[in-house]
């Protein structure tokens, strides 16, 4: 239960004036009402609460509710959150449900209008947000700004309605959120013309600092399956003022390791300036967002963290207007009950379903990358038994599966390397964007299995093996936990070992599944409706005249 925090004296980091100090706080009303300037330095340190500067809340796989009550305990106190996930599954109502919940949380949500749902024509999701839909949710006051413009090509070719889009933004006031990944040169400068003022998919530095030289503001990522804090960190040496850290995507267990704490730990242990740090954790965001969050000035929210040193970066204590929410790793925040929505009408697959019907020859084969969510694309020549092609797990060729959930339809099938399964399949109905169900596997048989647990449960994970079946339930949405999230770090934890004793080679492997739908990131993906190639943004036939990859 948090309790009230009516004064507490620290060494205070204010990242606004720039300057350490000794000073003790007096908090009335929620804010902070006094601070009185000391002369004898303290043991402990009071920063800024912390600010993920953009996250999917829904990749957690626990409600806001619950994320809020982990992430306080790593000194998080404000989240940045594009609910773009649950909209892509049932719309409007879905953006409406996170709110709803949020509030009922002192954690600082601020909502983005999804501007993308779906992000594609070429997959077939739950809902679609239009025009109408996206003034809808910019007029609200809890939706802050217009969540991260994937279709890029859209705006380059002016496309009418993600121009309307842009203008609601402009028409409310609102900041416009980017997704880039690799635009460049004049493309970059029509991209920043729009209006749209950040990016979170700089895969190298010399991206960022193109994009940062023409003022775009660079939110630093380190989540689960994209990991760029040590390619990116010298930006914020550079560029101090256009640098913010966030998540993104972060599965249950990262988020019990730490947050945003351990990006403000990597970056001080690299040696660079805390102001600069602290800033890019907390002011940046909350500047640029105009979050409700305070910033240790007197009148500010009290919101705030101690920690006990700079070097070890502790959280001992993490405040929310006043009131102690978390101590030394121990959230105060109470549960909260929740009522599931879901959209989900898939009925179970057979295994000919799987089955890849051809005379055999070369084909077009997704390449997984570790701690990436690009791919690329390989020609291999899949051995043939009863007139089907089929995998190979000695050679890391294995099936991928797309199963339409909103509609009864044939799922999509193509190939994949490395994963690295050796015998059985894994299972998701979190596959980005559109979350329909994703798996992969070593056989029919075993991708039919495990596709069809998360059938059965309408939504969640499934780890299948010859001796073993594991399932995490995703009941809301088919994408998040009624549980609470120690519980469900466990459960999927245990479903991450399954899949890595089925042979797995990948650090997350159902992160990294779930973005094998992702078209809007390049190269090859595979949706409902079928292959894709990301950098020519149109579909490609399973077969090809190329010749075969070197292995």
């Amino acid at each position: 239960m948090p309790r009230p925090i009516r004064r507490i004296s620290a060494n205070l980091v204010d990242p606004v004036q720039g300057r350490i100090y000794p000073a003790t706080l007096t908090v009335a009303n929620g804010r902070i009402a006094r601070i009185s300037p000391e002369n004898t330095s303290r043991a402990t340190y009071l920063l800024p609460g912390l600010v993920d500067a953009h996250v999917h809340v829904e990749s957690s796989m626990l409600v806001p509710t619950e994320f809020a009550r982990q992430a306080v305990r790593h000194g998080t106190v404000a989240a940045v959150s594009d609910p773009h996930e649950i909209a892509n599954v049932l719309g409007i109502d879905g953006v409406r449900f996170m709110v709803a919940n949020g509030s009922r949380s002192p954690f600082k949500f601020a909502f983005g209008a999804p501007s993308c749902v779906p992000a594609t024509g070429f997959e077939t999701a739950g809902a679609k947000l239009g025009v109408v839909e996206t003034e809808e949710l910019l007029r609200m006051e809890e939706i802050g700004y217009l969540a991260e413009m994937m279709n890029f090509p859209g705006v380059l070719a002016a496309d009418p309605e993600v121009l309307a889009k842009l203008d609601l933004a402009r028409k409310y006031n609102k900041p416009m959120d980017g997704h880039a990944p690799g635009l460049s040169g004049n493309d970059l400068q029509d991209y920043l013309a729009a209006g749209i003022s950040t990016d979170h998919e700089c895969f190298s530095l010399a991206e960022a600092r193109e994009k940062a030289a023409l003022g775009m503001k660079i939110l630093i990522r380190q989540g689960s399956a994209a990991r760029d804090l040590q390619t990116l960190l010298p930006l914020l040496a550079e560029y101090p003022e256009l640098c913010m850290f966030c998540s993104d995507d972060l599965h249950p267990d990262g988020l019990q390791q730490g947050h945003i704490n351990q990006m403000v730990k990597t970056a001080l242990a690299a040696g660079h300036d805390l102001i600069s740090v602290i800033r890019a954790a907390s002011l940046n965001p909350v500047l640029h967002y105009k979050l409700d969050t305070g910033l240790l000035q007197e009148g500010d929210p009290a919101d705030f963290i101690e920690v006990d040193s700079l070097e070890a970066f502790n959280i001992l204590k993490t405040v929310i207007n006043g009131e102690l929410v978390a101590e030394t790793g121990t959230t105060l925040l109470d549960r909260t009950p929740v009522q599931p929505v879901n959209n989900f009408q898939a009925r179970p697959k057979t295994r000919e379903d799987f089955q890849v019907v051809g005379p055999g020859g070369p084909v077009r084969v997704i390449t997984a990358r570790d701690g990436q969510l690009i791919t690329g694309m390989e020609v291999r020549r899949p051995a043939i038994d009863n007139g089907n092609m089929v995998t190979d797990p000695e050679q890391d060729l294995l099936k991928i599966a797309v199963v339409n959930r909103y509609q009864e339809t044939s799922p999509a099938l193509g190939f994949i390397t490395g994963f690295g399964l050796r015998n059985g399949a894994i299972a998701s109905s979190v596959a980005h964007d559109s979350h329909n169900i994703i798996a992969v596997g070593t056989s029919d048989e075993m991708l039919c299995q495990a596709i069809n647990l998360v059938i059965e449960h309408r939504g969640g994970l499934a780890a299948k093996g010859s001796d073993f079946a594991e399932m995490l339930p995703l009941p809301v949405a088919g994408l998040m936990s009624l549980d609470d999230g120690v519980t469900v770090a466990g459960q999927y934890g245990l479903l991450d070992l399954r899949a890595k004793e089925l042979g797995s080679t990948l650090t997350a492997p159902f992160m990294t599944l779930s973005f094998m739908a992702l078209l809007v990131i390049p190269q090859l993906k595979l949706s409902d409706k079928g292959l894709f190639d990301g950098e020519s943004f149109g579909f490609v036939p399973l077969a090809t005249d190329d010749a075969v990859s070197p292995s």
